[in-house]
């Protein structure tokens, strides 16, 4: 019996020792948690329920050389609510006033929205959703609604704002105004983004239910800083011009893609620049900016610079003469025939050019030049002709003139680039030179931006910067200049012709795809006409450039690309943009950024029903029913008087909508 005892007593002794034990090992693991790890532990819950959130800025605007908004960032607020945050009596009290403001602002019945608040509460819900797409106008208004007026602890108000790029000219210039996604970063967004981005901010958020995030104020909160604006050279009103001329030419001859470039003569500022592409619906949209990118063989445009370096050389005059023939010529094996059916027989170097023969001009190059023809190459290379643009817009196509000794080279090279095969420019580079002919030989960088604003202060200005002083002599200048001129007289481009106002360029018929099999059957050309004016007093250059148009409609640059630019240079002519009275015009921010806020406070809402745009400058008007999905058709310029469909009416996406602008 003892024996049995002591046992139990040792056992009991065991366990209690076993107790002890363990109780100070939980001790000691405590106190370690405590006062040794506490730091970490306190870290990893405040990492695992705070973190901080960025705030974007808001990326800087884009405008036009008069101050019309070509793109801007505006800001939409997702609003949520704290339910459970809310003190009962100041809930009961102001939950129905509340819901009256929602359902007049968003729309649906105050019963529904009390229901869904008061539902929201009896689920402790901390994070109930109430809308999005929010703009700030109306965000400005929701957040003095009754309880929401009262913050974010009080009044259980939370507002998460996001930023959307917005062009409220729509599509026009698409590709040059640019933009900074997932789909890259080409045009003027691309190449000015560290002006326009901003410097973003960081702001507190607190892990609640569910895996959502509440933000909370907290004292290192900073606010993020917006970008800088872009003022580009563009002048909305030539843009406007230069789009839909081209747009109507594509139309009828159902190519497949084109592009016009309007430029200054005098400081190389782009005025204008469309790049339409046709879809597989057949309509035509900002594809690709063929202007920057697109090196294409030139065809008869080249001509121009070959004339230069053939008078520029003395090897010949204007007044030297070159027998064509019957308007086919064979050299090394190869024919050369001219578009002029039984040829022009002998004619001058002049009017070869006004005619556009490829037989002279093939003859009177190889006839020159054949024994050395790196004499030919290196005075076009002279001209900076081989060297690209170095553009600040992306994607720049590399010109290319072969030499002697490369892989393109041949017997037949020489004769194909006097003509304008066997190399390539883009549109651009062309422009470039035949604008140094229009600028007395001074060869200008074009220029798509004026200067870096913020808001109204002055940041940076871009000047006028000089490739080429002079490409050639005054007297070379002269008699390209007098050539050119009568081009459009009694040339290949007498057609364009007018008595009242003067134009000077060159047509430009290039085959194209010519390598493939099908070619004979199904004939492509590039379609171009290049050139400037008036022909006296040169102000704008401008190149047109149309690929594959139907050829069974015609494919001659005279008569595809030449009517463009004769309709462009009449209408600027004509327009409020006097082509005797060129001001640099310096934007009026404070008028900009007020239309701005008008078009915002409209364009930033979500509609159901047709909104009321009268009174608005016709250019918003159609951005904003367009993006709302309705079809626009306008009448008149100015601002909007009349509207077809009324305010107010259900809204139907694809309705066609007609507005009157005086």
């Amino acid at each position: 019996m003892a024996v049995t005892k002591k046992n139990i007593l040792n056992r009991l002794n065991f366990i209690l020792l076993f107790v002890v034990v363990l109780l100070i090992a939980i001790m000691v693991q405590l106190a370690t948690i405590q006062f040794v790890d506490g730091e970490k532990y306190r870290s990893m819950s405040e990492h695992l329920t705070l973190k901080n959130d960025t705030i974007y800025a808001n990326k800087g605007s884009v405008f036009s050389s008069d101050g019309s908004l070509l793109a801007t960032s505006m800001s939409q607020y997702e609003i949520r609510m704290d339910v459970v945050t809310i003190n009962a009596e100041v809930f009961e009290k102001n939950v129905r006033g509340l819901s009256v403001e929602l359902s007049k602002m968003l729309g649906k019945s105050t019963s529904y929205w009390e229901t869904k608040i008061r539902k929201g509460r009896s689920n402790k819900n901390r994070y109930l959703f109430i809308t999005k797409n929010l703009g700030y106008n109306d965000y400005m208004k929701i957040k003095k609604f009754p309880i929401f007026k009262l913050g974010i602890y009080k009044g259980g108000f939370i507002a998460e704002q996001t930023t959307v790029r917005a062009h409220p000219l729509g599509k026009v210039a698409e590709r040059t105004i640019g933009y900074d996604d997932y789909r890259g970063a080409p045009g003027i967004e691309g190449a000015y983004r560290k002006y326009l981005v901003g410097v973003n901010g960081l702001r507190l958020k607190q892990k609640i239910a569910k895996g959502q995030w509440k933000p909370i104020s907290d004292n290192n909160e900073k606010e993020p800083i917006n970008g800088k604006d872009i003022v580009t050279t563009i002048d909305v009103n030539i843009q406007d011009i230069a789009h839909h001329s081209l747009l109507r030419q594509l139309e009828f001859y159902k190519a497949e893609h084109g592009c016009v470039v309007v430029m200054e003569t005098k400081t190389g500022e782009i005025k204008a620049i469309s790049n339409l592409g046709r879809s597989a619906a057949g309509t035509y949209y900002e594809k690709r900016n063929y202007a920057v990118y697109e090196s294409h063989e030139p065809g008869s445009a080249f001509k121009v610079m070959a004339m230069v370096v053939a008078l520029e050389s003395r090897k010949i005059d204007t007044s030297t003469v070159v027998d064509t023939g019957d308007g086919r010529y064979k050299l090394y094996g190869r024919y050369i025939n001219d578009s002029h059916r039984g040829g022009y027989g002998k004619i001058s170097a002049a009017r070869a050019l006004e005619v556009s023969s490829n037989i002279a001009f093939a003859r009177l190059i190889e006839e020159n030049f054949g024994q050395n023809p790196d004499e030919f190459i290196n005075a076009l290379k002279k001209m900076n002709l081989n060297d690209k643009l170095f553009l600040s817009i992306k994607g720049e196509g590399a010109p290319e003139i072969p030499s002697p000794g490369d892989k393109k080279w041949s017997k037949n090279a020489l004769p194909s680039i006097a003509y304008g095969y066997n190399l390539t420019l883009t549109p651009l580079q062309t422009l470039t030179f035949y604008n140094a002919i229009a600028n007395n030989g001074e060869m200008i960088k074009p220029r798509f931006v004026k200067e870096v604003r913020s808001w109204d202060k002055h940041v940076q200005s871009f000047e006028k910067e000089i490739i080429n002083p002079k490409i050639c002599s005054d007297v070379t200048i002269n008699k390209m200049q007098e050539i050119l001129k009568n081009v459009v007289i009694r040339g290949t481009g007498s057609r364009l012709y007018a008595e009242d106002f003067s134009m000077a360029g060159k047509t430009g018929t290039a085959r194209t795809e010519y390598w493939e099999a099908d070619w004979a059957t199904n004939r492509r050309y590039i379609s171009s006409f290049t050139g400037y004016f008036p022909a006296e007093n040169p102000k704008y250059s401008c190149i047109v450039v149309i690929h594959k148009p139907d050829a069974k409609t015609g494919f001659y640059g005279a008569d595809v690309s030449g009517p463009v630019f004769k309709d462009i240079a009449q209408k600027i002519y004509t327009s409020n943009h006097s082509i005797n009275q060129i001001e640099n015009i310096t934007p009026q921010f404070k008028s900009v950024q007020d239309n701005y806020l008008a078009y915002n406070s409209i364009s930033d809402k979500e509609f159901n029903s047709i909104p009321d745009v009268k009174g608005m400058a016709g250019m918003d008007a159609i951005s904003l029913l367009e993006n709302l999905g309705l079809k626009v058709s306008f009448q008149g310029n100015g601002k909007v008087v009349e509207q077809s469909i009324n305010a107010g009416e259900i809204l139907i996406k694809g309705t066609t909508i007609v507005i009157k602008l005086a």
